[in-house]
C-alpha cells in the first residue's frame, strides 16, 4: 500500500515537472550560447548593449557571447567563418558577400539611419574644398568607406581626386583629423558636443545628404537559420525587449554606456547619441526596408564595389522577426 502510494507520489511530480517544462520552455532546459558580433561599444553602448542586462537573453533561453571588433568587415569575416551566430554591422559588406555566392542572412534593421557624418577643420567651408584631400575612412568596403563614396558621388567628386587613410575606429578616425593628419574623416555624430572646442565641425550629416544609408543590421548566415532557427528568433526577440528598454529608460541607458566605456560623468557624448536614438535613429522592431537595402546596393555599383545587383529578398528573413514580434514585449 505504501509502496503504491509513493509510486503514485512519483508520478504526480513527473507530471507536474513536465506541465511546468512545456509551460516554461526557456526555464526548463539549459541556456543556449548564442555568439554576436558588434563594433567597438562607444557612446551608443548603453543602447547595444542593454540585451546584456535585465535577463533580456536569458529569458529568452539564450546566454549571449559577445566579441567586439574594429570594424564591421572584420566581424564579417568572423561571422563568415562560422565562428559567431549573428553580427551587427553596416550592409555593405554583407551585399559584397552574398554576390560573391556567401550566404548571409538580414535579420532585421535596429539603426536604419546614418549618426554619422563628414567632419573637417573649421577651416573648411563646403565639401568642395576638400577635392584633393585626405578622408579617414576604415576598412574598404567597411560602412565609412561606401559613406565617403557616397558623398563624393553626391557632390561630384571623382574618388581619384581625393585620397583615403584607413584609420580603424572613429576616436582614430577623430585624433587623426584633429592631429592635423587628415583633413577630413567620417566620425560618428556623438563627437559634434565636443568638437567646437578642438576646432574641429560637422560639415555635413549622413542622415541630411544620404537619408536613404543604412547604418546597423542584424547578421546571420543561412547555415545558422538552418540550424538555429529558434534561437535566431529568441535573439532576436530579446533584441526587440532590450532595445525598447533602453529607449525608455535615458538615464539607465546613458549610465551603463559610461560603465562599459569608462566614460566620465560630464561627458555629454552619451546623452547627445541617446537622443538622437531617441529621435527615431533607431528601430526597435528591427524592421527590414527594402526599399533602403536596394538603394545601398545601388551605390555600391556606382561606385565600381558591387559588379551587379542582387536580389536582395533572397538574403532577409521576414519569417524571423515575425515570430519574434509575436513574441516580443507588448
Amino acid at each position: 500500500m505504501r509502496q503504491t502510494g509513493c509510486k503514485q507520489m512519483t508520478g504526480l511530480l513527473a507530471a507536474l515537472i513536465a506541465l511546468w517544462a512545456v509551460a516554461n520552455p526557456a526555464r526548463a532546459a539549459e541556456p543556449i550560447t548564442w555568439r554576436h558580433g558588434l563594433i567597438e561599444a562607444k557612446s551608443d553602448a548603453g543602447i547595444l548593449l542593454m540585451v546584456t542586462r535585465h535577463d533580456f537573453a536569458a529569458k529568452q533561453g539564450l546566454k549571449l557571447e559577445i566579441t567586439q571588433f574594429k570594424s564591421d568587415i572584420q566581424e564579417l569575416q568572423a561571422l563568415l567563418a562560422g565562428e559567431l551566430d549573428s553580427i551587427e554591422g553596416g550592409v555593405g559588406g554583407t551585399i559584397s558577400a552574398a554576390s560573391h555566392g556567401t550566404e548571409p542572412r538580414i535579420l532585421g534593421c535596429h539603426w536604419p539611419i546614418l549618426p554619422h557624418g563628414i567632419f573637417t577643420k573649421n577651416s573648411v567651408g563646403a565639401f568642395a574644398d576638400l577635392k584633393g584631400k585626405t578622408f579617414a575612412i576604415s576598412s574598404p568596403g567597411a560602412m565609412p568607406d561606401l559613406m565617403v563614396h557616397a558623398m563624393l558621388a553626391k557632390y561630384n567628386i571623382a574618388p581619384g581626386d581625393v585620397r583615403f587613410a584607413n584609420l580603424g575606429s572613429d576616436l582614430d578616425r577623430y585624433k587623426a583629423l584633429s592631429a592635423g593628419v587628415v583633413d577630413a574623416a567620417v566620425v560618428s555624430g556623438e563627437y559634434v558636443p565636443i568638437a567646437q572646442k578642438e576646432g574641429i565641425k560637422l560639415l555635413i550629416a549622413g542622415h541630411d545628404a544620404l537619408p536613404d544609408f543604412i547604418r546597423l543590421c542584424m547578421v546571420t548566415t543561412a547555415k545558422t537559420v538552418a540550424d538555429k532557427h529558434d534561437s535566431a528568433v529568441a535573439f532576436i526577440t530579446a533584441e526587440m525587449n532590450a532595445l525598447h528598454y533602453a529607449l525608455a529608460h535615458k538615464d539607465e541607458t546613458v549610465a551603463l554606456t559610461r560603465e562599459l566605456t569608462d566614460g566620465k560623468p560630464d561627458d555629454p557624448r552619451p546623452g547627445y547619441i541617446f537622443d538622437l536614438a531617441k529621435g527615431g535613429e533607431v528601430d526597435p522592431l528591427l524592421s527590414l526596408p527594402m526599399d533602403k537595402l536596394d538603394w545601398m546596393q545601388q551605390q555600391m555599383i556606382s561606385s565600381g564595389s558591387l559588379p551587379k545587383s542582387i536580389d536582395m529578398t533572397k538574403y532577409v528573413t521576414p519569417d524571423i522577426r515575425a515570430a519574434a514580434l509575436a513574441r516580443a514585449d507588448k
